[in-house]
Parts: C-alpha cells; sequence; structure tokens
C-alpha cells in the first residue's frame, strides 16, 4: 500500500491554490475550476471544492472545520523559510520555529481555511537518520 495524497475540501478553490503555491514555491495544476493538485516527491496535496462532495455522495465533508490534523512539509531550512513567508505568516503563525522533544524544528501556521499547517526540518541526529532511512526506503 502507498499513501499518495491528502485533499482539502474548501469553498474556494483558488484563494488555496494561491496560498498553497505561495508558501511551497511549487506549481499547483489546476485540472478543473473544482480541482487542484500540488505534487510533492512524497505525496499530492489535492484541492477540491465543496462541488465535488456530489460526486462521493454529498454533504461528507465541511469545509475550513478541520480540527485534528495537521498538513506537513519537510524543508530544508525551516528558520529562511519563516523569514521568507513572515509577510504572508503574519497574523495566521500558531509557532514561530521551535525544536520539538523528536528532534524536528517545527513552524506552524494557518492556511485560509485554518487548516494547520507544519514547515519541519529534522535537527537532531535521530530526526536526521530517521528521515534518511525513510527517503531511502521510498527510493528504493
Amino acid at each position: 500500500m502507498n499513501f499518495v495524497s491528502v485533499r482539502i475540501i474548501t469553498s474556494d478553490v483558488q484563494r488555496l491554490v494561491r496560498f498553497y503555491g505561495e508558501i511551497t514555491g511549487m506549481p499547483v495544476t489546476m485540472y478543473t475550476e473544482d480541482f487542484a493538485e500540488l505534487a510533492t516527491p512524497a505525496c499530492t496535496l489535492a484541492i477540491g471544492s465543496t462541488r465535488t462532495l456530489m460526486l462521493f455522495g454529498g454533504d461528507i465533508a465541511r469545509p475550513a472545520d478541520n480540527h485534528t490534523a495537521i498538513i506537513e512539509f519537510r524543508v530544508s531550512d525551516v528558520d529562511a523559510e519563516f523569514e521568507r513567508l513572515s509577510d504572508s505568516l503574519n497574523g495566521v503563525t500558531v509557532q514561530k520555529p521551535t525544536t520539538m522533544p523528536w528532534g524536528n524544528r517545527s513552524l506552524l501556521f494557518r492556511d485560509p481555511d485554518g487548516n494547520l499547517v507544519n514547515f519541519f526540518t529534522p535537527v537532531t541526529a535521530g530526526a536526521i537518520r530517521k528521515f534518511d532511512s525513510v527517503e531511502a526506503a521510498r527510493l528504493t
């Protein structure tokens, strides 16, 4: 089995496309006005409008109502990313770059729909080893 995608349901696809394109610096592919994807080497972040829910049977998800998941991106230097995005993250930063007990340096903020987003960089030897071994396994 291979975990390949997380989908955010939103009432404003364009707003989230602009946001995720800006914070990641990666292109977001618009397939229709109701569906877009940001493909990273490890996983895809899909963005779907509330209209796409009809394809699954109706009112099965509520946009801007996530209180349990965090969308996480591994970055090479979380402090540099915080500097780069400081204007964009003004007012939506939950936690400035902080080294967590498990060895990642983490920046936590909210997207325009209120979803939590974590940019992190492994900084301890154990965390670096963990992510290097995960990356090596994925490439084989």
